[in-house]
């Protein structure tokens, strides 16, 4: 990464987790083809839910003719982070408009937040509408190309599991967390790694205790207030 924030740049920042996108973009609709549905309403699902984890869980819930309710409520539960991120971020497009700001919050992903959060660390605590509109359209181009691939895939693949598919995700939020680690100079690095322990630890004791669709934004939110604290204590 550097500085600049225009479109070709927007581009070859992204290409990274284009990968990451196709391999689970693949596994959805290969997993969505084996729950019964056809390639047209895996790509429809793909462009008009476009929340990878919440269309796994939409379709198995659906397969299983769980009530709507309960499905919405969910897929809520499951996005509900993005209240969070989308807070995040706000800030930075305090100026644009309000349809431009709602354009961004609609297609932000987990992954190109961590990007926005990433290319701070080098463009001056900036951020442009240029530059971040380029990562979300592309993401979501790929994700909903890589969608019907899948579906069109789950033809000849019956088990996503045995090529490691189910994987892509675990490791694309692996090495977007190396990223931001090694690239943030603001933050001590003792810091990033106790409140990164603190998370895994709090991860593992939650699911013993709290479903995992709403542990989420609970360890979220108990994980900025730790280091919030703990930065202003020790650091």
């Amino acid at each position: 990464m550097d500085e600049k924030l225009d479109i070709h740049t927007a581009i070859k920042d992204t290409l990274p987790t284009v990968f990451g996108y196709i391999g689970i973009g693949i596994a959805f609709g290969i997993v969505g083809k084996a729950a019964g549905f056809n390639p047209l309403i895996v790509l429809l699902m793909s462009v008009l839910i476009y929340a990878g984890s919440a269309q796994f869980i939409t379709v198995s819930m659906l397969a299983s003719h769980s009530p709507i309710l309960s499905i919405v409520f969910s897929t809520f539960l499951v996005n509900s982070r993005m209240l969070l991120m989308s807070m995040t971020l706000a800030p930075y497009f305090k100026k644009e408009s309000l349809s431009k700001n709602i354009l961004i919050g609609t297609l932000l992903t987990d992954e190109s937040f961590a990007l926005g959060m990433n290319k701070l660390n080098y463009s001056g605590n900036k951020l442009s509408l240029r530059w971040f509109n380029t990562a979300n359209g592309i993401s979501y181009l790929t994700w909903i190309i890589s969608s019907l691939a899948g579906a069109l895939l789950g033809n000849f693949i019956t088990n996503p599991e045995k090529l490691g598919l189910d994987f892509a995700i675990v490791a694309m939020f692996i090495g977007l967390l190396y990223l931001q680690v090694i690239s943030d100079k603001s933050t001590p690095k003792l810091l990033q790694i106790i409140v990164i322990a603190f998370t895994f630890v709090l991860i593992y004791i939650g699911l013993i205790f709290v479903p995992s669709n709403l542990l989420i934004l609970l360890v979220t939110l108990l994980g900025c207030e730790f280091g919030v604290i703990i930065k202003h204590a020790f650091f």
